[in-house]
């Protein structure tokens, strides 16, 4: 999907689909044949409703969409984006124009307006066809322009850009995401993220099995232990930034298929777990993001990339197993396999000394029970840095809720024969999971992030969501405010 911006009188652009609101649907086509047309088609305008008329002209198809009133809650405008969004994708065109800027959004500009209706619109355009013999038909849309004025175009570029860059980052996290997982293992995970070395200022490093055990990366190695795929620590740097400057640390969980190892998973719903490495797949898609607009910032991504699965070889219940923080833990459950490598990829990252660590992981099932799929759990040692991801969440609309990190609940942890157990009971799961992981972090600036329940949809629908990609990459665009 291409963007760009149109400057002019919309009446006279020739496209597969002009979108606009009723009032000005009605103001283009008042002296034209269509006139009578256009005004039975807008009689009856409301939030959230599109009408499709045909027009054998310059502008072959007109999208009317939502009410009439200039000024939209940000509630209207996204439901009005959503539908005009959905119908685009259905419609046989090449391109299309959206008059976008007629609608207010209050407290909100055009830069604002422009880059939540084109990740809405990315959304309802991805389709993953891959492994179809007969693929899903795509949308034929191919370019889509936004119209401004000569006032609001920078604006409108700056967003559009930072818009095609967070496409490119989305569609790598949901194709990785979506991938089947006797294809995307560790090794392929690697493979693709070597390709990040073409990009500009970037560079990839990739560590075997042998290389993390004589660093002491006992955690991670416990497993990977039971798979016939090999483990990878992947570490992709861009420079954007100075040299000189810490760089903003992310790391995701890369379990591309979690059975539970010994703590086997039941059998219902188990295809789900190649979802398991969405954490690795949104900190890859992120860093995308930020190379391809060309974000003035230093980006450490780490994928910690291993399968979790039985065998002769794998970690038993009760094992004890040395980090590469030299602190010892206690495995009481195979199952929390996502805690044991981010722990040592924590550490690992602050050899590297970043200014800050965002880990993000589908860690835990106690998370969706308490957030459903409408927020990523938040959890962070830093108050600053909580309301910043806060912050970027709800302008992107990828939202997070913070989670209490309270001493109360390392307790949970306690071990009678190692520093640390890896599960904490029942009770308060998705936070003794963070509890564990902050004791790897330690004064280092940190944030976890939850995404059990908002990385992929189950079901009918099936597939990856790509969050959090918007949210990771607004952060990284309001760091440089």
């Amino acid at each position: 999907m291409k963007y760009s911006t149109k400057v002019g009188n919309a009446g006279e652009f020739k496209t597969g689909c002009l979108i606009a609101t009723p009032a000005r649907a009605r103001t283009i086509f008042r002296t034209t044949k269509h006139r009578d047309y256009v005004e039975r088609a807008t009689t009856n305008s409301a939030h959230g409703k599109t009408v499709v008329l045909a027009l054998p002209d310059e502008i072959e198809h007109l999208l009317i969409v939502g009410a009439d009133e200039r000024t939209q809650s940000e509630s209207d405008f996204r439901k009005n984006v959503e539908a005009a969004s959905t119908a685009l994708a259905q419609l046989p065109v090449p391109n299309a124009v959206w008059h976008l800027n007629d609608i207010d959004v209050t407290n909100h500009d055009v830069y604002w307006k422009t880059r939540n209706a084109l990740a809405v619109l990315s959304g309802a355009l991805y389709r993953f066809n891959e492994h179809k013999s007969h693929p899903d038909k795509d949308s034929h849309v191919r370019r889509v322009s936004i119209h401004t004025d000569r006032r609001t175009r920078a604006n409108t570029l700056r967003a559009i850009r930072h818009a095609q860059a967070l496409d490119a980052g989305l569609e790598l996290a949901k194709n990785l995401g979506n991938q089947p997982p006797n294809i995307c293992n560790p090794v392929y995970l690697a493979r693709e993220s070597r390709k990040f070395g073409r990009l500009p200022k970037t560079s990839v490093r990739v560590l075997d099995e042998k290389q993390m055990q004589a660093m002491g990366m006992g955690a991670f190695m416990s497993v990977t232990r039971g798979s016939e795929n090999s483990g990878k620590m992947i570490v992709v740097r861009y420079s954007g930034g100075r040299k000189g400057d810490a760089p903003i640390a992310l790391i995701g969980k890369g379990i591309t298929f979690d059975s539970g190892g010994i703590s086997l998973k039941s059998g219902a719903g188990m295809d789900e777990m190649k979802f398991d490495m969405a954490g690795a797949a949104s900190v890859l898609g992120a860093t995308r993001a930020a190379i391809d607009a060309k974000l003035p910032l230093n980006v450490l991504c780490i994928v910690a990339a291993a399968e979790n699965m039985p065998s002769g070889k794998a970690s038993r219940p009760g094992d004890i197993v040395t980090t590469h923080s030299g602190k010892t833990v206690e495995i009481l459950n195979t199952d929390a396999e996502g805690r044991l490598v981010l722990c040592d990829a924590i550490s690992y990252a602050k050899t590297m000394k970043p200014a800050v660590i965002v880990d993000v992981a589908t860690l835990t099932g106690a998370c969706v029970v308490a957030l459903g799929s409408h927020a990523s759990a938040l959890y962070s040692n830093d108050d600053a840095l909580t309301r910043s991801l806060e912050v970027a969440g709800q302008y992107i609309q990828d939202r997070v809720w913070h989670m209490p990190l309270w001493d109360e609940y390392q307790q949970q942890l306690s071990s009678p024969f190692a520093d640390m157990s890896n599960i904490g009971g029942r009770e308060a799961g998705s936070i003794t999971a963070a509890c564990f992981l902050s004791r790897f972090a330690g004064s280092v600036k940190w944030a976890h992030l939850d995404i059990a329940g908002t990385a992929y949809r189950g079901g009918v629908r099936k597939g990856s969501t790509g969050r959090p990609v918007p949210l990771l990459f607004q952060y990284l665009i309001d760091q440089l405010s």
